[in-house]
C-alpha cells in the first residue's frame, strides 16, 4: 500500500516532492491539518496530490475470462484482469484498449462500463469495463508472464481491493447475472 506522508516530507506513490515544481523554493504544508497540501511560500504555487486513474478489463471470450499473470509490481506473478494506468491526454476508454493489446496483444471492443472503484487512503482510482476480442492472438507482453482463461467461478485469488466487486458488478451486467 502506498502511503502518503504530509509532513516535512511529502510522498506520493513513492516520489518525493519536495520543491516546487515553477521557483524551485522549499515546499511546506499549508492549509488545515486533513486538507494540508504542500504549497511554496515563494510563488505561492499549491501542490495537488491528484489520484491516479487507472483501467481494468474484464474480457469475455464464450464463458471465460481472459486474466494475466503480473510480470512487474505491485502484485507480481498474480493472476489479475488486463488493466494498467490513463495517460494525460488520453480517453479511459481508448486507454482500456490499449492496456489489453500491451498485455495480451488482443484487440478488444469495449461492451460496456462495469463501474468506478476508489478507496480512502488509495491514490489510484479504477475503472472497469466489458469487452469481447476481435482480433489478434494472445500472448504476454513484456509486463506480463502468462495468459489464460478462467471460468468467472473459478478464479484464482485476485490482488487488489475492488477486484471481488468489479466480477459482482460484471455478473449484474451480463445475462448470466
Amino acid at each position: 500500500m502506498i502511503n502518503f506522508v504530509f509532513n516535512s516530507r511529502i510522498h506520493t506513490m513513492n516520489i518525493e516532492i519536495n520543491y516546487c515544481p515553477r521557483c524551485g523554493n522549499k515546499l511546506v504544508n499549508k492549509g488545515a491539518s486533513v486538507r494540508s497540501r504542500p504549497s511554496c511560500t515563494d510563488c505561492g504555487y499549491v501542490v495537488y496530490l491528484d489520484p491516479k486513474l487507472a483501467t481494468v478489463v474484464l474480457i469475455s471470450v464464450g464463458d471465460e475470462l481472459v486474466l494475466v499473470r503480473r510480470a512487474i509490481e505491485p502484485q507480481i506473478g498474480r493472476w489479475s484482469y488486463p488493466g494498467g494506468y490513463v495517460d494525460r491526454g488520453e480517453t479511459v476508454e481508448a486507454a482500456a484498449v490499449r492496456e489489453v493489446k500491451e498485455e495480451t496483444t488482443l484487440d478488444v471492443s469495449l461492451t460496456g462500463f462495469i463501474g468506478l472503484y476508489s478507496s480512502s487512503n488509495r491514490p489510484v482510482v479504477i475503472a472497469a469495463y466489458s469487452a469481447e476480442v476481435i482480433g489478434g492472438t494472445p500472448s504476454a507482453g513484456e509486463e506480463v508472464q502468462e495468459i489464460s482463461l478462467f471460468r468467472p467461478s473459478d478464479l484464482p485469488e485476485m490482488p487488489f481491493p475492488h477486484d471481488d466487486q468489479i466480477l459482482a458488478d460484471w455478473y449484474l451486467l451480463t445475462d448470466d447475472g
